[in-house]
Parts: structure tokens; sequence; C-alpha cells
């Protein structure tokens, strides 16, 4: 099934890529991501004696090294964000807020477009999203006390949620399934840009003020981000499968990182609308 998640979208295409290269899949000799054409070589040299100048190899992904970098990844932006709630002054959190999210798109519109697996692009973008992050977490514990907290438990129990639920196959990434979530998720997106772009000119469409409708959006938008991790768990195991190098295992954390950081403000946003305005 060829995928339509934004930001592991290019995952197959460069396994193909890896392979059309030389390089193996894991196979039977030992040797994970050995060039198949040498691979009937190392069957007669099974221990390396008498091998003749082995090629280059290429290691590749596994579950453990997405697992790594998301936590490497985490970790970066949750300090990243705790820096930012503590050097920058409550002045200029507006600025720091607007300037961390225009950078943080164009990072990632660059890595989720990109044809190969950039390591300090990724890093970067878990920099300045965790500068967004503590910039907007800032704001709302001002106003409403130990509502961050409770977000970041909310987030994390969700996603654990649905890595049990991938994993017992109570959903699955199917080709319908994939399509359906696409199409919401490109439409939800275009309906925040449109809401932003009138909340610019003063109009209120009512779907980030608290109101029932606002309630109702948030909602959807939580249940969406959450099943978004079904494609994300679904392209990292077809990764692993297809033998995917190693660096590839930064993209595939990238997009858990998005998707944490998507639900994490949706989540936010919606404890906030209950808090009352005390």
């Amino acid at each position: 099934m060829k995928t339509s998640n934004p930001v592991l979208a290019r995952l197959g295409q460069a396994a193909e890529r890896e392979r059309a290269a030389g390089y193996a899949q894991p196979g039977p000799y030992g040797q994970p991501g050995y060039p198949q054409q040498y691979a009937p070589y190392q069957q007669q040299y099974p221990t390396g004696v008498g091998y003749p100048a082995a090629p280059p190899t290429v290691t590749p992904m596994t579950l453990d090294d997405v697992v790594v970098k998301t936590v490497m990844l985490l970790g970066i932006l949750g300090a990243s964000a705790a820096a930012a709630w503590v050097l920058v002054p409550d002045a200029l959190v507006g600025v720091a807020w607007i300037g961390a999210a225009v950078v943080g798109l164009v990072l990632g519109l660059i890595i989720s477009f990109s044809r190969m697996a950039n390591p300090a692009l990724v890093v970067a973008y878990s920099i300045v999203e965790g500068v967004f992050v503590g910039m907007v977490s800032k704001a709302f514990e001002s106003l409403y006390d130990g509502i961050v907290l409770q977000a970041v438990a909310a987030s994390f129990g969700v996603f654990f949620l649905m890595a049990m639920i991938y994993k017992a196959r109570i959903i699955r990434a199917t080709p319908r399934f994939a399509r359906i979530m696409i199409s919401i998720m490109v439409g939800l997106f275009a309906v925040m840009l449109i809401n932003l772009v009138l909340a610019l000119f003063g109009v209120n469409t009512h779907l980030r003020d608290g109101s029932p409708l606002a309630i109702g959006f948030s909602l959807v938008c939580i249940v969406v981000a959450s099943l978004s991790f079904v494609l994300n768990f679904h392209e990292i195991e077809e990764g692993v499968r297809m033998g995917l190098p190693q660096r590839y295992s930064w993209t595939a954390a990238f997009g858990i990182v998005v998707g944490l950081v998507w639900l994490y403000l949706e989540i936010l946003r919606l404890l906030s609308y209950f808090q009352g305005d005390d």
C-alpha cells in the first residue's frame, strides 16, 4: 500500500532508491543491508576469509532506532521549551511564539518534502518547535494553573493507548482508512488556515472561542490527531520490513513528534475551554 501520510510519505520511495542502488533488505546471510549482488560470495565465504575488498554496507532501520530517536527529539523539544519558558521575558512571548511558529513551519515542510533524511534539520526543528510549544504553554499556564501538566499527561496517555490499539490490530491502516484519514487531515488544516486568516481580519468563526462549536471542533482534531498515529506506526513498520537505511529513523521519529505536538496543542486548547475565567 502506498502511504498517504504527509510526513512519512517518501519512506517507501527511499527504500526503493536504496535497493535500486544495490543495497539489500535484511537477508539470510547474517549481514543486514549487504549488497545483493555480493550475496553469493558471502554464502561462499561465510566467515569473510578470502573475500576480496568488501563494499560498504548499509545498516537497516529498526523499531529500536525509531524509539531512541523519538525519545531524543522529545527530550530536545522539552529542554528547548523549558529554556524558552524561563529565558524569554513576558513582553516577548508573543514575538517568540509567532517567530518560532513560522520557522518551525518552514523547517517542517522542508523535512516533509525532502528526499533525504537530514538529522540536523530534524534536530533544528525540535529546538524551534520547543520554543513554540514553550511559549504557548507559558501563555496558557499564566491563565489556567496546572493546565500544561494535564495536557502533557493526556497527550502521552493517548499516544500509548493508540500504540496498544495498533499493536493489537484493533485498528488497521487499510488503504481505505488511509484515504479517509488524509482527506480529513487536509480538510482540517485548510479550515484552520482559513480560520486564522479570517481572525487576522477580525472575523470570529467561533471555532476557537470556547463555544460548543469550538469544543466540537477541538474534539474532532484530537480524534484525528490520535488516529494519525496509526498511519505513523504503519509507515514505521513498513520501513523496517523493507529494510530502510538507519538514517530514516530520524524521519520516522519526526513524524511521531509532529503528531504529538499537534495532539498536545489541541488537548491544551480543549482543557482551557473548561477552566473558566478565574
